[in-house]
């Protein structure tokens, strides 16, 4: 038998909101999705209030050693946290998962859904990459939505609307779960390369928080942002130096070392 919902999502605290919407995100492509929102989610200061029960929708297959020693099982957390915005309404509710679930996505999108109904959600922001070929100093932003009238406004806003496109994953799946439940839905998508999919990319977060904040009508104060920029930059730059460097010693050939038939003028 399924666990009954009040089971499987476990509440601390029932916040009193006004007409607020669920910005979601999980670990994908180069951590896009899951640095922005956990950044404004930080930067407002937004308070936990709930969390989904970890073992409806994760396994483990392994275990973590630290200085030689075993340590106790841990589940990724997936929690929701909430901010009110005053007296004027349009309150946020952030849901940050660690990790994607293993089983049972759809499953679990529906939870997530059902339960921030109930505080009145009609709206979703999900975060995500958009993969191109080559390293933006400042990254666009693609946008898709549930419906057209959303896309026009999205569009008006200076968005890339790409067309047909393909989203993995939770940061896909929910908001194609809300279109279901006639909930209105907004995923936000930085480019990031492909050779950065393996390590953070906080540059293209930059890009996806600047647009989510301006669509959003929240500042936040962006100068903890702006250090990690830096330092990315940084280690991008190195990293594309060193990948030249490899280039030219693997298919670069010193004259005096050529054969003989090279060797012509």
């Amino acid at each position: 038998m399924r666990k009954r919902e009040e089971e499987i999502i476990k509440v601390y605290k029932v916040p009193k909101l006004t007409n607020p919407s669920l910005v979601a995100a999980w670990p994908g492509i180069a951590n896009v999705a899951l640095t922005a929102a956990s950044y404004i989610s930080d930067s407002l200061k937004a308070k936990e209030f709930a969390e989904v029960q970890s073992l409806s929708f994760f396994d483990l297959n392994g275990v973590l050693i630290e200085k030689n020693l075993v340590q106790a099982p841990r589940f990724p957390e997936s929690k929701f946290y909430y901010w009110k915005r005053n007296k004027a309404g349009g309150d946020l509710i952030f849901f940050i998962g660690e990790a994607q679930p293993v089983s049972r996505s759809y499953e679990f999108a529906n939870k997530i859904l059902d339960f921030v109904q109930k505080f009145g959600v009609t709206r979703v922001y999900t975060l995500a990459a958009a993969i191109v070929p080559q390293f933006a100093d400042k990254p666009r932003v693609w946008a898709a939505a549930t419906d057209n009238e959303l896309l026009s406004d999205l569009e008006s806003n200076g968005l890339v609307l790409k067309g047909n496109f393909y989203v993995a994953g939770m940061n896909g799946l929910l908001l194609s779960v809300a279109k279901e439940k006639n909930m209105r839905g907004i995923c936000l998508l930085g480019e990031t390369p492909r050779y950065l999919s393996d390590i953070g990319n906080p540059i293209a977060s930059q890009s996806v928080i600047e647009v989510l904040t301006r669509l959003l009508n929240i500042e936040i104060d962006m100068t903890e942002l702006e250090q990690m920029v830096k330092e990315a930059r940084q280690q991008i730059d190195e990293a594309i130096r060193e990948s030249r460097r490899q280039y030219i010693d693997q298919f670069t050939v010193p004259l005096w070392e050529r054969p003989p038939e090279e060797e012509k003028g």
